[in-house]
């Protein structure tokens, strides 16, 4: 979503946390105190300045109590002194965290905004948490995604690896977060399935936290299936930096005559509304630049100030364009924001296929908030849902927590994980099965370290650093 004013970027992550945002939105900010006088409180300006913010841009602004109806002067917030503008900002929010499950605040600005840029300190994967029996004592992470060139990618963390152990440390029910968030360096005790348990293989690899920047267009490949070629594509957050990278590999898609087309964003949650658009311009059939890809919907207050935010966003003319008649797309609960922004434009276009499980149910995005004061009087910054998004039909029913419903559903919970691409990976082998009509046998039983688990998951793709883990839809203003 391209702005002027007249057009705005639309990023969607679901930064799963995750939800919709604009690129960067850079709205005007109005200095000011309390409504009820002086007060030695210092979170009290803060919190009035919250408050502004939110009534000016935010999507529910007409549910918010009137400013001298809320508590400036929180003397303590849900974690202590240092959280109450966070605590201040969250009991504002519109049926936290049922209607409103999507709005976030950050302490550090810019720890906010390289978030949103794919960028975090890190060791660099993901992983799905499940007890190893029906005990809920011990814990196994199953790795399900290294970022290129992170900590642990350089250090030979893989997909499909398994870990039982950090530091020397059994995981368990009670240590599975803070074993990863509170270690800098970590060494992980892999696993393999023996005597029908996981235990230690004796393998460890160690690395050391580092900032990391995600590289979205992480995987692709063509796949022949008799007359069928189809490409791949793991594509992990809308990053606008990314776009030129995006066309190339559909460029290769359109050189090698590919006529379907598998886009996994089953660990996507959002990014930018602008790359959704791009992406669903390089996929639609027949594209037309008088078709509209999506209307977004905004307060009373912003549509009569800044009119052209209902000036609808359409299909742009790419020489990549592949021109498909149909599109499969590989879904988890993590998939959100701009992800399902692409299904829910595409559908009134062409026919698209999801497979896997229910989404994450986001259609609304945000825009980033922060003091425009010099020098700024605080590091705070805001990610408040200011918009709703329907496709060119009006359609927009996904935006509950059970999102899309896949037409095929197919668990995640084989472990462990197969490598990005795997034709016989669980939900990519179900993609192929759909696009050809021919079943793919399932593989020899004598193979028993492929499991599917029946114990309890407690986190599916949860990056290590929980920060990343923001599912974000969201677009930026000019100054």
């Amino acid at each position: 979503m391209k702005t002027k004013l007249n057009k705005y970027l639309f990023l969607i992550l679901l930064v799963g946390a995750f939800s919709c945002k604009k690129d960067t939105v850079e709205p005007t900010t109005t200095t000011t105190g309390t409504t009820t006088g002086t007060t030695t409180n210092p979170n009290a300006a803060a919190n009035s300045w919250v408050y502004d913010q939110l009534k000016e841009w935010y999507l529910w602004s007409d549910k918010l109590p009137s400013k001298d109806k809320t508590n400036l002067n929180l003397v303590t917030g849900k974690d202590g002194e240092s959280d109450i503008t966070k605590y201040y900002f969250y009991s504002l929010l519109n049926d936290y965290p049922n209607t409103d499950r999507f709005s976030w605040i950050r302490e550090n600005i810019a720890d906010l905004t390289a978030s949103l840029s794919g960028v975090s300190t890190s060791f660099g994967f993901s992983r799905s948490a499940v007890y190893l029996d029906n005990t809920q004592t011990n814990v196994v992470f199953f790795i399900s995604n290294v970022t290129t060139n992170s900590p642990a990618d350089k250090a030979g963390l893989k997909r499909g690896d398994i870990v039982l152990t950090i530091n020397g440390t059994q995981i368990n029910g009670t240590n599975y977060v803070t074993l990863i968030s509170n270690n800098e360096i970590a060494t992980f005790g892999l696993a393999e399935y023996k005597n029908n348990t996981y235990v230690l293989s004796g393998k460890t690899i160690t690395a050391t936290k580092a900032v990391v920047q995600n590289d979205p267009v992480q995987y692709w490949k063509v796949i022949e299936k008799g007359n069928k070629k189809i490409g791949y594509l793991l594509y992990t957050q809308f990053l606008g930096a990314y776009d030129d990278k995006l066309k190339q590999v559909f460029a290769e898609f359109k050189t090698k005559g590919i006529n379907e087309l598998v886009l996994d964003l089953r660990i996507n949650g959002g990014g930018l509304i602008s790359t959704a658009d791009l992406l669903s311009s390089l996929i639609v059939k027949n594209p037309n630049t008088n078709n509209v890809i999506h209307q977004d919907e905004w307060n009373a207050n912003i549509k009569a100030k800044y009119p052209s935010v209902a000036t609808p966003a359409k299909f742009t003319i790419q020489a990549s364009n592949l021109n498909l008649n149909r599109l499969v797309v590989l879904t988890s609960n993590g998939t959100a924001s701009a992800s399902e922004l692409i299904i829910n434009s595409l559908r009134p276009y062409m026919e698209v296929v999801i497979v896997g499980q229910n989404t994450y149910g986001k259609n609304v995005g945000s825009i980033t908030i922060k003091d425009e004061t010099s020098p700024a009087r605080w590091a705070w910054g805001m990610q408040p849902i200011v918009l709703r998004t329907v496709n060119s039909k009006g359609e927009s029913a996904y935006g509950t927590k059970t999102g899309f419903t896949p037409d095929y559903l197919v668990s995640d919970n084989v472990y462990p994980f197969k490598p990005w691409g795997d034709e016989s990976e669980t939900l990519l082998k179900k993609a192929l099965e759909v696009i050809t009509g021919v079943v793919i046998p399932a593989e020899a039983t004598a193979n028993r370290s492929f499991r599917t688990m029946s114990t309890k998951l407690l986190e599916q793709n949860i990056s290590d650093n929980p920060e990343d883990n923001n599912k974000d839809m969201f677009v930026t203003f000019p100054k």
